[in-house]
């Protein structure tokens, strides 16, 4: 009897055993299934994060063009008005105190009260007209020939030249006169993004 009670023993314990080891198994899959989701999960989650840094990186980058052709433009816009200011400023008043110095503007003056009347505007001829703008363009190339300098754009400091070059006019100005005065341009967090 002893024999079969042994033999009963080792049969359950061998069963506990068998079930245990398969109940481990079981467990172990499980667990090994849950990591294999929590690192897909992960994956997914990381590769999210990465696609809207991309997206969002890509989106402040043309952004960021946008703005720094928009400001180049206004920056070029800003420049060609202040040099045509100058150039027109210079060229009036020569012409001014020339007409003041001599008798063109007594001449000018007789031309007007002859031809003005109460009911009557007055008119300049084409060849009056003709003669002024052939004035001020001789006037102007004179000034541009001698070179003309811009030290103030739009109320911000500047320096830049006009210069005679190979049968035209150069612009000329320093990377760091360009930089202060096209940052003036841009927005401060523009400014703050690319040149700190």
């Amino acid at each position: 009897m002893e024999n079969k009670i042994q033999e009963l023993t080792e049969k359950i314990y061998a069963e506990g055993v068998e079930k245990g080891n398969v109940e481990a198994a079981r467990i172990v899959e499980e667990a090994k299934a849950k990591a294999a989701d929590i690192v897909n999960n992960a994956k997914a989650e990381a590769e999210a994060i990465v696609a809207a840094a991309e997206k969002k990186a890509a989106e402040l980058e043309e952004h960021s063009r946008s703005e720094i052709k928009l400001y180049g433009v206004q920056a070029v816009s800003a420049i060609k008005t202040e040099a045509a200011n100058i150039v027109t400023d210079s060229v009036t008043k020569a012409a001014v105190k020339e007409a003041l110095a001599g008798d063109a503007l007594k001449a000018l003056l007789v031309k007007i009260a002859e031809r003005w009347s109460a009911d009557e505007q007055l008119v300049i001829s084409t060849s009056e007209a003709d003669e002024l703008k052939a004035y001020f363009a001789k006037n102007a190339k004179a000034l541009l020939d001698k070179g003309v300098t811009i030290e103030q754009v739009n109320g911000k400091k500047a320096q830049f030249s006009i210069a005679p070059a190979d049968g035209s006019y150069k612009v000329n100005f320093g990377e760091g006169e360009f930089e202060a005065f096209f940052k003036a341009f841009l927005r401060p967090q523009m400014v703050e993004l690319l040149f700190s």
